[in-house]
């Protein structure tokens, strides 16, 4: 049997090259190093901080305009007018009480012959210059509750401040004072007077932060010395009598 001849075939030629291929790009540029950043994106990162320092430094100009020309004097007034109604305030209450004071007494505040309670309470409020009057007209007053048994009691409805500066200040008071006296010699019994209605200017001035009564003025009304007594002027001065309109 005759063997056929064999094919020529060629002989087959494997490579071990790996077939190249593009590099990959990542379009966002994420993964390129820093030194490789776009020149355009840098420059506008740059521009933008650039507005930002301008608007910032815009702004705190801005917020230290309005702070030097409203907030600091409104404070400043706010707190010159506080300090101000204080002082209205103390001047008030001192002319108030020295009101009350001088026209408050009777037998029960009579050591003898003197009041001796009373001329504290009065000279607690005013000066040595109107102290030295109202010395003076004391002995008055206290000659009426020793003879007579006569009272005096006071009441304060309104108070105010007409003028005010750093030592001195004028207040204006308005009240009624009662008198009263016993129903009979002897008895316990006492009798009040209708009260009578006033409206007194006083004069204050500011010593050591204190004020203190100066002087004052009746300035309604019948007049009679206060306390009791004839008519005087300066010093001690009057309060109205009853009957007064304000």
């Amino acid at each position: 049997m005759a063997v056929p001849p064999a094919v020529d075939v060629a002989p087959v030629v494997t490579s071990t090259t790996e077939p190249q291929t593009e590099p990959l790009v990542d379009p966002t540029g994420a993964g390129a190093p820093p030194s490789a950043a776009p020149r355009p994106a840098r420059t506008l990162r740059l521009a933008l901080l650039v507005a930002l320092l301008a608007l910032l430094l815009a702004g705190t100009a801005a917020v230290v305009h309005l702070a030097s020309t409203r907030p600091v004097p409104a404070l400043g007034i706010q707190g010159e007018q506080a300090a101000l109604q204080s002082e209205r305030e103390s001047a008030m209450a001192q002319a108030e009480q020295f009101l009350l004071r001088i026209n408050t007494y009777g037998p029960e505040l009579l050591e003898g012959e003197t009041m001796p309670q009373y001329r504290d309470l009065v000279e607690e409020v005013i000066t040595a210059k109107f102290a030295a009057d109202f010395e003076k007209n004391a002995p008055l007053a206290e000659a009426t509750v020793k003879q007579a048994g006569v009272g005096r009691s006071a009441q304060v409805y309104s108070t105010g401040v007409s003028a005010i500066d750093d030592d001195s200040a004028t207040a204006l008071v308005a009240g009624s004072f009662t008198q009263s006296y016993p129903a009979s010699q002897g008895s316990k019994e006492r009798v009040d007077t209708e009260p009578a209605p006033f409206r007194v200017q006083v004069s204050l001035v500011k010593i050591k932060g204190q004020w203190l009564v100066d002087d004052f003025t009746p300035l309604t009304g019948d007049t009679q010395d206060q306390p009791g007594g004839g008519q005087q002027s300066g010093g001690l001065g009057s309060t109205p009598t009853q009957g007064a309109t304000p």
